[in-house]
């Protein structure tokens, strides 16, 4: 499988670096893997970087909920209600809008770096992508956490917890 990562820069808080690329792709490629999403020619997710202000609106317009957030993940499909990609070689998966002045603001609240939760919000935003919502129930919940421990596990970046 290919992947195929559209990146669109919407901020100028944090610069965008070829190695900020290249550990998002890691994260979301990794998670793909580790939820047996490979089956196709090519998978395609497009990357926008945020700032506070931007995912605000974005969440207040999608959501209706009138505060920035971390990161906001828009599927094309709804695996949950059975609506899955079909035989098609390209899918394009989705949305992710990262809001970089949060990840840096959520690093040094949670005391580990930067790259460490860039790479945690792509997992989690991925695993949206691919239909777990962590907002449904306890049990989606703790699924969706031991998902996104595996892959943080497996990419080098966990955590004591």
């Amino acid at each position: 499988m290919k992947l195929q990562l559209y990146f669109q820069n919407s901020q100028d808080v944090c610069p965008i670096t070829y190695s900020l690329k290249m550990l998002i792709r890691s994260a979301i490629a990794e998670t793909l893997e580790a939820e047996h999403f490979v089956a196709y020619d090519r998978v395609d997710i497009s990357v926008t970087f945020a700032d506070n202000e931007g995912i605000r609106a974005i969440n207040r317009e999608y959501r209706d909920i009138d505060r920035p957030t971390d990161v906001l993940s828009f599927p094309q499909y709804d695996f949950a209600d059975g609506s899955e990609p079909g035989d098609e070689p390209v899918v394009v998966l989705g949305d992710i809008v990262l809001s970089l002045e949060r990840a840096r603001e959520q690093s040094a609240e949670y005391g580990h770096g930067f790259a460490r939760e860039v790479a945690f919000l792509c997992v989690h935003s991925t695993l949206h992508l691919l239909g777990y919502d962590h907002e449904r129930s306890e049990a989606e919940d703790a699924d969706m956490r031991r998902r996104q421990r595996h892959v943080m596990e497996v990419l080098g970046l966990g955590v004591e917890s």
